[in-house]
């Protein structure tokens, strides 16, 4: 987080001639927070990221499988930040274990607050679990294996909605070519297959005269999208995972509902280099988190090794959502110069299979702002 303020006050006094500074202000969660509160997500840090509406976020440790919830969904849902935007692109000289990670320039648009998100779940031997099995058995004339742990899935026509409409609406900003929408809805008809039907009325109701279908060109003998149109195709989720490998350069713009954006935007990161490299937001229609999309390693903290990048990237999101895109576009150049000249962060180099220098925390982002000057 340091060097990822430094980078971002750097690049705002930059390309502002020294006019523009941001006024950082630290909340607490997580470790941090309960050690001096004893409340992991206090309700004063909700409070000021509501109120000053943006908020740059490190990693939180999340027990798993049992302990308190994820303080990452808290936040999400608290602050109803339904849309979770993950732009995947490659830097020259970053180490990739696939062939041509130059194809892949995808953005996820993830749902943000439902679906397995929900946290909607019992565990086997509960009371409630054996009440709801019997509920199911009784009344649905489903009978469930003994012992079973049970969880609920809810997809709602208004949050898929909504999630579809951000994503074309920012391919349309952005002047990107597609929007696919990913399900399993051959499977689970009435939540990820209802996700896929929303998703296309919502293409074609709200933006008719920008999106034409798959079928669409099939029938008018079309084999490129007509200039200033977006193509509105769907996949299922698991013929998506093997697509984003073999042809990842056909799609733009991804929307799905939460699990399956979660596997995606991890899978695609992959192939550029990892999660140390890809950048991440929570947003929502009042509130946007920017936050690196990888977890926390305390192991590494204050120990001048972790890789700064998805968070210094993050933060070049933040910049453009604030009305900077002259400092996003400053930091993404210099971060791809300095990976170009073979300057990798220490988890990058030992991915490496040709001479590098491995920096550390602190001297990758003094690379960044050198070349930002």
């Amino acid at each position: 987080m340091e060097v990822a303020r430094a980078v971002t006050d750097a690049a705002v006094k930059n390309v502002s001639d020294g006019d523009l500074t941001i006024r950082w202000r630290e909340v607490l969660a997580g470790e941090k927070s309960f050690k001096t509160s004893g409340e992991w997500l206090p309700e004063a840090t909700l409070d000021t990221v509501k109120s000053h509406g943006i908020a740059l976020k490190g990693p939180l440790t999340t027990p798993v499988g049992g302990g308190i919830r994820s303080l990452n969904v808290t936040l999400r849902q608290r602050l109803d930040l339904y849309a979770s935007v993950r732009p995947v692109r490659y830097f020259q000289g970053v180490p990739s274990p696939v062939k041509n990670p130059q194809k892949v320039n995808i953005v996820i648009f993830r749902e943000n607050t439902e679906d397995v998100y929900k946290g909607i779940e019992w565990s086997q031997g509960s009371n409630e679990a054996a009440e709801l099995a019997s509920f199911l058995e009784d009344r649905m004339g489903v009978k469930l294996p003994p012992g079973s742990g049970i969880g609920i899935k809810p997809i709602s026509e208004a949050a898929s909605k909504r999630l579809v409409r951000a994503a074309f609406n920012y391919a349309l900003k952005k002047g990107l070519g597609s929007v696919t929408l990913v399900h399993k809805g051959n499977i689970m008809k009435f939540t990820e297959g209802a996700f896929r039907n929303w998703g296309y009325e919502v293409a074609f109701e709200e933006f008719s005269g920008t999106v034409i279908s798959e079928s669409e060109m099939t029938k008018l003998g079309l084999k490129a999208v007509p200039s200033g149109r977006i193509l509105v195709n769907d996949r299922i989720a698991d013929n998506m995972f093997q697509q984003i490998l073999t042809r990842p350069e056909e799609f733009s713009v991804l929307a799905t509902p939460n699990l399956n954006g979660d596997y995606l935007a991890d899978a695609c990161a992959a192939q550029v280099g990892g999660l140390g490299v890809a950048p991440g937001a929570n947003i929502g229609d009042e509130v946007a988190v920017f936050e690196a999309v990888h977890g926390s390693a305390p192991k590494y903290a204050g120990k001048d090794v972790a890789n700064p990048c998805s968070l210094i990237l993050s933060s070049a999101m933040m910049l453009e959502h604030l009305g900077l895109a002259e400092a996003t576009k400053a930091i993404e150049k210099a971060v791809a110069e300095t990976f170009s000249e073979n300057i990798l962060t220490q988890d990058l180099a030992r991915m490496s299979s040709v001479p590098v220098v491995a920096a550390g925390t602190r001297e990758f982002g003094d690379e960044i702002i050198r070349r930002l000057a």
